[in-house]
Order: structure tokens, then sequence, then C-alpha cells
């Protein structure tokens, strides 16, 4: 039995280092084969898409709680302009701001990707988790695509569903 623990320990190190080498390395340094330089014409257009996350999820009555891995991908859906990442920012149940993915904008290549992984282990999002995704760009672009894929398992049964992110619009009165 102590054989089959240090082995099941031994195995479980390079994930657990490697998941806080990839929060440590940042979006900059992880995904330098997708970024550029940031355009230096004025960023005339720009958006945000909100992106509800399910990082755990109740199973009943609150006594039974399933947690998830979630992937955020951001993707910049124009074949010719870079997208300017402003913002990545992570809340949890209560709205409160978890992590801010970004030091600085970044620039992503045409049909470029970045992503922000969450353990399933890291419950601070709770079951009402969000990214809010801010961007811009130089000139016209195609919309990016900003989605979730979360992952996990319950019992033997394994489990995995998207939430799309949802531009945000501000809706009321005109003027």
């Amino acid at each position: 039995m102590g054989l089959f623990l240090a082995i099941l320990a031994c195995l479980s190190i390079p994930y657990k280092a490697g998941a806080r080498a990839q929060a440590a390395g940042g979006i900059e340094q992880n995904f330098a084969g997708s970024l550029t330089a940031i355009p230096a014409d004025p960023l005339a257009v720009s958006g945000a898409f909100y992106v509800p996350v399910y990082s755990s999820v109740s199973m009943s009555q609150g006594r039974l709680r399933a947690d998830f891995s979630v992937t955020l991908s951001v993707h910049n859906a124009s074949e010719t302009s870079p997208l300017v990442l402003k913002r990545i920012a992570y809340f949890d149940t209560m709205g409160r701001l978890v992590e801010s993915y970004l030091k600085a904008p970044i620039a992503l290549k045409p049909f470029s990707t970045v992503e922000v992984f969450i353990a399933a282990t890291d419950i601070r999002g709770g079951t009402g988790a969000n990214f809010v995704v801010d961007w811009a760009a130089g000139g016209e672009i195609a919309e990016p695509a900003v989605e979730a894929l979360m992952v996990g398992s319950v019992g033997s049964g394994h489990y995995a569903f998207i939430s799309q992110g949802r531009p945000i619009k501000v809706i009321g009165k005109s003027q």
C-alpha cells in the first residue's frame, strides 16, 4: 500500500508543478508564439465579453458538489488584423475579482489563440464564476470568439461542456 501511495504521489507532482508553472509563466510567456506587437495606430474599435463558467456545480441542495477544470480560450477570428486584449479578469460567485491574467495589454496575431486554465482543485470561483475579456483593435475586425470549456467527473462519469462568451452590450434607455 505504501509503494502505491508513493507512486501515486510521484505521478501527481508533475501535474501540480506544471499547473503552477503555467500560472507563474503567464499568458505572455506561455503563448509567446500567438502574440505580436501592439499596433502603433490608435485603437479605434473595442468591446468586451462576459463568459459564465462553472468551476463547481451543486449536484443536490448544496450537499454534493462537482468540481470542474476550466479552460478559457480567446480566439482572434480575424485573418488579417491583430487583436489587442486589454483585460482578462476572473470573478467569483459574489462578483469579487479572483485573479487578473494580464499585466499589460497584449496583441494576438491573426487567427491565433490564448488560454487561461483553472484546475479542478481551484474552487475560488464557485458555482457562479465568470470571466470578463476586454479587447480592442486598430480598425474594422472580425469579432473575437471567446468561450470556456469545463471538464470534470462525477462518480464514474466524465463530463465536458462549453460556455460561450456574450458581448457586453448596454441595454436600456437610449438618448
